[in-house]
């Protein structure tokens, strides 16, 4: 025993020694890397568990409920915005419990253990927000969503573009910035330049060469495990995974392969590296609107607080 000891302290010292040098190791540095939170552009995105973002949901619910008592829906007036400000409104029906497969995490599976498990079923459940299921007739008064044969009209009063959600989010913020395209998608919120820059400087990113080599060494490794993809979004996108509940063997042995595959080449170090420097590129031509975006947002949440404290 009295050997032992010292040869584990040596050991201890050694692996403590290795870390504060920088030597992550290598599924530690892609845990730490494969987060929203490790990218530039994160800081100009909302933190929904911040006591501002927390603000303006409830300073949205107590305008949204004034609102709702304008249009006719008595039963509001003792809402407790306190109740339903953590939530988002759906539709009454429209509530799934199919559990489709994805990711939440920028570069997909990364933990070999964790697929084997779930596969590509690997979503974090939402904690900052819950569905609030509502009636079709507040719901279309609440969100401004409409469906095919639904009034725009409710209890004779023309319901506000966006609903009383909407027009309570503008009265906080002010108007919402220029509408931006994604990928066909239309994003008017207040964060939408953000995600925009996001999502462009990826495509950028993308096409360096170097992530390329990043995905053909990736691609080469699943290969050799008898999986044939050219990069990891065709293997987490194989359709093969949609319509089920639960993961299949086949989905939980190419997922873990995957991330395997991920930790053994280093990709997520490697296209991280890409996506940081292309990020800095991007913000650093927008960062007047940026900075911009920030401070309206700041104003918003000032805004929310008297809001709240008014109501109180």
């Amino acid at each position: 025993m009295r050997k032992i000891l010292p040869l584990a302290l040596a050991g201890l010292f050694a692996l403590s020694a290795c870390r504060f040098a920088g030597h992550d190791d290598p599924a530690d540095k892609a845990r730490r890397l494969n987060t929203t939170a490790s990218f530039p552009l994160h800081a100009y995105l909302p933190d929904p568990a911040s006591d501002g973002a927390k603000a303006v949901s409830r300073a949205q619910w107590i305008l949204g409920k004034q609102c709702m008592v304008r249009l006719g829906f008595a039963g509001f007036a003792t809402l407790d915005p306190k109740a339903v400000e953590s939530t988002y409104a759906v539709r009454q029906g429209t509530l799934t419990s199919e559990d489709m497969p994805g990711d939440d995490s920028p570069y997909g599976v990364a933990d070999p253990d964790l697929a084997a498990e779930h596969g590509y079923h690997n979503r974090t459940p939402d904690t900052s927000a819950q569905p609030q299921e509502w009636p079709a007739d507040q719901y279309t008064a609440l969100t401004g969503v409409f469906e095919s044969g639904d009034s725009h009209v409710s209890h004779g009063h023309r319901i506000p573009e966006g609903g009383c959600l909407g027009q309570a989010t503008r009265k906080i913020y002010g108007a919402p910035p220029k509408v931006v395209k994604v990928n066909s998608v239309r994003l008017s919120g207040y964060y939408s330049l953000a995600l925009a820059l996001w999502n462009e400087s990826h495509e950028q990113a993308r096409k360096d060469p170097a992530w390329k080599k990043a995905d053909r060494a990736w691609s080469a490794c699943m290969k050799k495990k008898g999986f044939h993809y050219p990069d990891p979004d065709e293997a987490s996108l194989d359709s093969d995974w949609f319509g089920h509940e639960k993961p299949s063997a086949k989905e939980k042995e190419t997922a873990s392969a995957d991330a395997r595959c991920k930790l053994d080449t280093g990709y997520i170090p490697a296209v991280h590296a890409l996506d940081v420097r292309t990020q800095k590129s991007f913000i650093g031509r927008n960062k007047e609107k940026l900075e911009a975006l920030r401070a309206a947002d700041e104003r918003a949440m000032r805004k929310a607080r008297t809001i709240v404290s008014d109501a109180s």
